[in-house]
């Protein structure tokens, strides 16, 4: 007597094959940045790529990421932290402030606005999404380019010098990064503390 064929057994389950990103050191702050995200979703048409500033690094190291949540890869630049951020200039940010001449750094949130001719140059205006950064337009925290932050000046001083609070890049970087960036996008700082999701 013929026996019936047997259905096929259910597909066992794959786990998720872990993409680059999850390897990297700023893994757990890009988390950060997707939760923003969807907190602030209602801000933000373009989810293609978003801004680290991952200030657990010090400022030696390129610490500033511009990643692609779509293609799962980033390019990484310099970036300087606030004077008020790092009183000893230190080369680590310290702490954060979203009070008015402070000259810190503020962790948070932010949507990327218009690239404008400032006192700097070509500049990004930055907007502040979060309690600890809605002050981030009346500080004029923005994006610009600076001498102080370059291969040079760490080869010199081991760090890069610090800003008023703004997210000072390389010069010759600038263009590049605001041209992935693009206005519209998703930029989040912060410094995670060890064992923190």
């Amino acid at each position: 007597m013929p026996v019936a064929p047997q259905p096929a057994p259910p597909p066992v389950p794959k786990p998720p094959v872990p993409g680059p990103l999850a390897n990297q050191p700023y893994a757990k702050l890009l988390d950060r940045a997707k939760a923003a995200l969807d907190e602030h979703q209602h801000m933000f048409e373009l989810r293609d790529r978003v801004a680290l500033a991952d200030f657990n690094a010090p400022s030696r190291e390129l610490r500033f990421h511009i990643v692609d949540l779509v293609g799962g890869h980033a390019s990484s630049y310099l970036v300087a932290h606030g004077r008020g951020s790092d009183p000893e200039h230190s080369g680590w940010l310290q702490s954060f402030s979203n009070e008015p001449n402070s000259l810190a750094s503020s962790a948070g949130a932010y949507k990327t606005g218009t690239i404008y001719e400032g006192q700097h140059g070509r500049a990004m205006r930055l907007a502040g999404l979060d309690p600890q950064n809605n002050n981030a337009e009346m500080r004029a925290i923005v994006i610009h380019g600076a001498d102080y932050v370059s291969e040079n000046h760490i080869a010199t001083w081991g760090k890069v010098g610090r800003s008023e609070g703004c997210f000072a890049v390389a010069r010759h970087m600038l263009p590049q990064l605001l041209g992935l960036l693009g206005p519209g996008r998703l930029l989040y700082a912060n410094k995670l503390t060890s064992g923190v999701a």
